[in-house]
């Protein structure tokens, strides 16, 4: 994918003002994510996550119509909890690795930064431009996702299908994003192939990190704060509430965040994880 409209554009911008102007940063950053995010929305990968959404709610729609499980369909927190929860924290993965897991690697696998950088453009720009459109394009999958759930919820909850634990848990969901894709993007900028980019991002979460998890938990019984999605399991406490922090069953110990727990460590995710892939792609060189 070419960032040569942006660049086009930002040029263009400077030409028409002031001779000799470049545009401030933040402008160039700006530049950058609306031509980005125009291409994600025009582009193969926005009608995968929407193939993706569509198929992940017509399967949970049809099961809860066919089967009608009163524990879903008499309760609203039941519903979301189950249904938004789960059906969110996959959407979120998924939205990450296809729109962030080449964003930086496909630059050098594509030469298209080679170009890019002998223009008047900050890498700082660049990277916080990738990174605000692919944040954009996620938060459309997981808003359609939401209105899909709220319609069909509306069906059985009425005006009740609204609430204010729903829009918590959404601004926790997007909490989440922010660190998920500050952390692929730092494994988009450790490569120059996109390939490698995408393949490890999705397999550690989809499967890397919650084996980690489990191992840790079985082996070591340590809480594993320091994995990015030991923390998504917040997205569900509006609805289901505040579990034991440590809990013990036989002879297995549990673990749980707490809620400022579960945030912090999405926060503090989000800011190292997007500095360490800036200062990457800092020291990275074009050939």
């Amino acid at each position: 994918m070419s960032s040569d409209p942006a660049l086009g554009s930002a040029a263009s911008s400077a030409r028409s003002g002031a001779l000799g102007s470049v545009p401030a940063t933040w402008t160039q950053a700006l530049l950058m994510s609306r031509y980005q995010f125009r291409d994600y929305l025009r582009s193969r990968r926005f009608v995968l996550m929407m193939a993706i959404v569509a198929v992940i709610s017509a399967i949970l729609i049809t099961l809860v119509s066919h089967y009608r499980p009163a524990g879903l369909i008499d309760s609203r927190v039941a519903f979301y909890g189950t249904l938004w929860t789960g059906g969110v924290e996959v959407l979120i993965v998924f939205a990450g690795v296809i729109f962030g897991g080449d964003a930086i690697a496909g630059e050098f696998q594509n030469k298209t930064g080679y170009f890019l950088m002998g223009l008047p453009v900050k890498r700082w720009s660049v990277y916080a431009g990738k990174y605000l459109a692919a944040f954009a394009a996620s938060l459309v999958t997981i808003l359609v996702y939401l209105v899909i759930l709220i319609a069909f919820g509306a069906t059985y909850f009425g005006a009740g299908a609204l609430s204010l634990d729903l829009f918590e848990s959404l601004l926790l969901a997007i909490l989440y994003l922010s660190a998920l894709l500050g952390t692929v993007f730092l494994f988009s900028s450790l490569f120059k192939t996109s390939m490698y980019g995408v393949l490890i991002v999705a397999v550690m979460f989809l499967f890397g990190f919650t084996i980690i998890i489990a191992l840790i938990e079985d082996l070591v019984r340590i809480e594993p704060w320091f994995i990015v999605t030991y923390a998504n399991a917040v997205i569900g406490y509006p609805f289901t509430g505040v579990p034991t922090h440590i809990g013990r069953f036989g002879g297995a110990t549990t673990y749980n965040p707490t809620y400022g727990e579960g945030i912090a460590i999405m926060v503090g995710y989000f800011l190292w994880t997007t500095l360490a892939g800036l200062a990457l792609f800092e020291r990275e060189e074009f050939t």
